[in-house]
């Protein structure tokens, strides 16, 4: 059995850093790619326990998921721009808050809401500088026009997303002044913008000045975003797996199968049944430049399991469906248990369990 565990008390304990850091905003509990692969309905129900009340997915599907577990009460937020109408009808149908990144999706909106007679909630998108969606700061005329001319929509809150290629934040500082003088705009017209927020995980943890009516932790609950020395996170998610296999090689065998390994001496090999096709050994890229390559080919080098309490070396690169370990100098057996870091995010073929 191979399995996927996600420590309930690792993610309590990075729910309490997210609080602290969050201060006095509201906190809206990212859930979009099956909670980033720890599981959509699993994590709800948890931060639900932790009085968390507020969620923010990215697909319709989710969002029904998250009802039809009795997610009833609970603010959804559909963190992506629908012009679909019959996307559109599903995500009123179970009272999402919708997102508007265009005047086209606003008129779609209005128009489904103005035919079923009622009013739709939302929040506007705006484009600080990733490019994936959403007003520029530089078009407010267009953002004004949906106050003034959809009746049918009310509008609940705007957002964007700030990131930073410079560790001072000075870039994310502009693209929030930017932000800033368009929310000014808009309280300038005699609007209201509702919940503001622009930090996910990254600004949230690194940005004070990021935190503004929400915040929206995401990868952060499960400790996998970009960290910084004692942060207070702790990474969630490891694999189990069991030992398939223990023999003897003699020295100068090889060993792999995309790159050959010659063994230095006689060596007691293991074969563990998990490979990059589980997501074992798969990361995600956070640091750019010469050190970050440098960190991951050295990281990638020396990836390590554990097996009753010790440390084994992985020998060669990880392969599709097995990988094979160094066990000369342990105590251990076939059968035994392994235990392996694996991202949740990437993690295939394995019993997902809570513990």
């Amino acid at each position: 059995m191979k399995t996927l565990v996600i420590e309930k008390q690792a993610v309590k304990n990075n729910l309490s850093v997210i609080k602290q850091r969050a201060g006095r905003s509201v906190i809206y509990g990212v859930l979009t790619g099956d909670a980033y692969g720890a599981g959509l309905t699993e994590m709800a129900r948890l931060l639900r326990d932790e009085g968390i009340g507020r969620f923010a997915v990215g697909e319709a599907e989710e969002a029904a998921a998250l009802r039809k577990a009795g997610f009833v009460d609970e603010e959804i937020l559909m963190l992506r721009s629908v012009s679909d109408r019959d996307e559109l009808e599903t995500l009123v149908d179970l009272n999402v808050v919708c997102t508007i990144a265009s005047v086209d999706t606003a008129l779609a909106l209005n128009a489904l809401a103005e035919s079923r007679s009622t009013v739709v909630e939302a929040h506007i998108q705006v484009d600080v500088g990733l490019g994936f969606g959403g007003f520029l700061t530089e078009e407010p005329d267009k953002i004004l026009s949906i106050y003034r001319n959809m009746p049918n929509v009310a509008i609940s809150g705007i957002y964007t997303q700030i990131q930073s290629q410079r560790r001072d934040g000075r870039d994310a500082a502009t693209q929030l002044s930017g932000f800033q003088k368009l929310l000014e705009t808009i309280h300038q017209a005699g609007f209201e913008t509702g919940t503001v927020h622009a930090a996910g995980s990254y600004a949230l943890m690194h940005y004070d000045f990021a935190r503004l009516g929400a915040v929206r932790p995401g990868s952060v609950l499960l400790g996998r975003c970009r960290r910084t020395k004692g942060d207070g996170l702790q990474r969630v998610g490891y694999g189990e797996a069991t030992l398939e296999e223990v023999r003897w090689l003699p020295q100068g065998h090889t060993v792999g199968s995309e790159h050959l390994i010659t063994l230095k001496r006689p060596t007691r090999v293991g074969v563990l049944s998990v490979g990059y096709q589980n997501g074992f050994g798969i990361s995600r890229v956070r640091d750019r430049g010469l050190w970050g390559a440098i960190c991951r080919w050295w990281s990638g080098r020396h990836i390590t399991v554990r097996i009753a309490g010790q440390k084994a070396r992985v020998i060669g690169a990880i392969g599709a469906m097995e990988t094979l370990v160094d066990l000369t100098d342990l105590k251990c057996s076939a059968g035994d248990t392994v235990i392996f870091d694996i991202d949740p995010m990437y993690a295939r073929g394995l019993k997902r369990e809570y513990r």
